[in-house]
């Protein structure tokens, strides 16, 4: 099957006629020699093809020139976007996103997620699979109910979209959870390509066609004026045949057409290919936004979304630190960044809406509510992104920030703690923390501020210096944390090559009511678990244990990520698949000693999965009814 895939011949087609995005290289083929391109704060940069050059679009943040004046995001209307350069961000981080093992989120956290989403200023927020069970539907609901109802001073407010497969339960589903909003959206997808026609739904061309139409019809006829039609695999799928079942469901009502690489084989070449080709041969198609939604599998999401971008496509999707099943997405810092760096000068004048300086502190929430942890060298938001260690680079910044850096932190929300004024230590007061951590992007009410604050002093005792790295670990272990159910009081740990490791651990359950066990195990963390488990008695088995340093140093913060699955079933359905998934839950803790760190952790992922199991109970008693795909 592998070979057959390999050698389809629509992985071939000729690249004629899409435009492409311009080679940054000496090459003797690049369209241009010589180009004289200003930045944002208006410093004319020399370009040549003869040597080494590097765009910046943001220089240092101590530059006393203005940057541009950012331009306006369009009105929304669902099938067109009357600024010709406008690129939508539809966000799929909490559909596409949870999807990856061990990354299940809880209905607060879902909708902590969708606020700061909305803060980042997201097109189009899916907040999930509504079908999937009623967890799912409800955390929909309710987003869509608060999110998508808070409308900012300048008109804006988020759509909120639910997936659904083309049957009819899916799209009535998807429509009780998404119609309380003030722009709901339905998005139906049903698959095009050869293969999954043949093994997976074992239907003919014609058959998915009038399903398609049929099930784009009905999702208009329940009174959702915004609807988003997927043909699954389409990077795959034959082009004849796409242009046909696009122009069918844009006749049945749909407003937007998105176009899949669903296993990530496509290259940009023959992504923006696909693209142009859709644009110039599908009926109908001048009435509706083309999208993409491009997985990562061969590590070219990013660059398909912008080819397909600079094809036509006028909005994208993406998920927060690219997460997502398999390989994961096209991230949405990457493709934003991009644009906001190249938009002007490469792509055309392609801008977003999105507020950068936000996207540290998205990217934090969603890496904590999942449990996802990025690489450190992972673009825009890794922890090395904007490090410097090379002697050669560290002159170069010293000298000027453009030397080596084409944006400067600060765009994203990521503040030097070396340029910052304020340094914390032990007489640091509440005030000083207060205004580093704004600083920082994090905007904390009286209650948790006062609760961090005590936990910063009891570090600052222990460390001269608190630093950045050091506060994102404790709001991330304060602020990022599953609503208790269990609370750790206290512990003690007896270990060492004397005897066994032994361990008390007092919890407090959500009535305040202590509880206290001992037990012994094969090493401190095991015996601690093995206590905690004594005493919340919902068996669970861990499937990882990771630690890390936060900063250098013998005193360093540690923070600990545990995954666990529990042994009474917790299931989802796949929105691609149909199949039921088991559900894992994840926890993070942070702190100086590392059994406590990793104690708070494991009761973080115990509450997270305790949390869900009650809140699923809570709902109808008779769950909703999985259908396949057929309608």
């Amino acid at each position: 099957m592998e070979s057959s895939i390999l050698k389809s011949p629509n992985l071939s087609s000729p690249s004629f006629g899409v435009p492409s995005i311009p080679a940054l290289s000496s090459s003797s083929t690049s369209p241009f020699s010589s180009l004289h391109l200003r930045s944002q704060n208006h410093r004319t940069i020399s370009l040549t093809t003869a040597g080494k050059f590097r765009v910046s679009c943001s220089l240092s943040a101590s530059s006393p020139l203005p940057p541009h004046a950012p331009r306006r995001r369009p009105n929304y209307i669902p099938n067109r976007i009357s600024d010709p350069n406008y690129v939508r961000i539809f966000d799929t981080t909490l559909r596409d996103g949870e999807q990856s093992p061990g990354a299940t989120l809880t209905s607060k956290e879902k909708l902590d997620i969708a606020r700061q989403l909305a803060k980042l200023g997201v097109d189009i927020i899916e907040a999930g699979f509504p079908a999937a069970s009623k967890d799912d539907f409800e955390a929909v609901k309710t987003i869509a109910e608060t999110v998508g109802n808070t409308v900012d001073e300048n008109g804006y407010v988020p759509v909120i979209c639910g997936l659904s497969r083309c049957n009819k339960k899916d799209i009535e589903t998807a429509w009780e959870a998404v119609k309380y909003a003030k722009r709901p959206r339905i998005h139906t997808f049903i698959a095009t390509s050869d293969i999954h026609l043949k093994y997976k739904l074992k239907k003919s061309k014609e058959e998915v066609i009038e399903i398609a139409r049929n099930m784009v019809r009905f999702a208009r006829s329940l009174g959702c004026e915004d609807v988003e039609f997927s043909p699954e695999d389409a990077g795959r799928s034959e082009r004849e045949y796409l242009y046909e079942i696009l122009g069918e469901v844009i006749k049945a009502g749909a407003t937007t057409l998105n176009i899949p690489d669903t296993v990530g084989i496509t290259l940009p070449s023959e992504f923006g290919q696909l693209i142009a080709d859709i644009k110039a041969n599908t009926p109908g198609i001048q009435n509706v936004i083309i999208s993409t939604h491009c997985q990562n599998d061969l590590g070219l999401s990013t660059a398909n979304t912008l080819s397909g971008a600079h094809s036509g496509a006028r909005q994208v999707e993406v998920t927060i630190n690219g997460i997502g099943e398999r390989a994961g997405n096209a991230s949405l810092e990457e493709v934003v960044m991009a644009i906001k760096c190249r938009g002007d000068h490469v792509l055309g004048g392609l801008f977003t809406g999105i507020d950068t300086r936000h996207i540290v502190m998205t990217s934090k929430m969603v890496e904590e509510y999942t449990g996802m942890q990025t690489q450190p060298h992972k673009a825009i938001v890794g922890a090395n992104a904007f490090a410097h260690e090379s002697g050669i680079h560290q002159d170069g910044m010293l000298k000027h920030k453009g030397t080596y850096e084409i944006m400067s932190p600060e765009e994203i929300g990521l503040e030097r703690s070396n340029d910052a004024g304020i340094v914390l230590g032990k007489l640091s007061g509440r005030h000083a923390l207060k205004d580093r951590l704004n600083e920082l992007g994090y905007v904390l009410d009286d209650g948790q501020l006062s609760n961090l604050f005590w936990r910063f002093k009891a570090v600052a005792e222990q460390k001269k210096r608190v630093t950045d790295a050091d506060l994102i670990a404790l709001v991330s272990d304060e602020v990022f944390q599953p609503e208790a159910v269990w609370k750790l009081l206290d512990m003690q740990i007896t270990c060492g090559t004397l005897g066994l490791s032994t361990s008390t651990v007092k919890l407090a359950d959500s009535d305040g009511k202590e509880h206290v066990a001992c037990s012994v195990g094969t090493g401190p963390v095991d015996a601690a678990y093995k206590a905690v488990d004594l005493i919340v008695k919902e068996p669970a088995t861990l499937l990882e244990y990771s630690m890390n340093a936060v900063t250098e140093g013998i005193d360093a913060i540690a923070t600990t990520r545990v995954l666990i699955r529990g042994d009474n079933n917790y299931s989802s359905t796949n929105a691609v698949t149909g199949e039921s998934v088991e559900r894992t839950f994840s926890g993070t803790g942070a702190g100086m000693d590392i059994v406590v760190s990793s104690v708070k952790a494991y009761v973080g992922a115990l509450n997270k999965m305790l949390g869900f199991k009650e809140h699923t109970s809570t709902l109808s008693k008779t769950p909703l009814e999985t259908n396949e795909v057929p309608a």
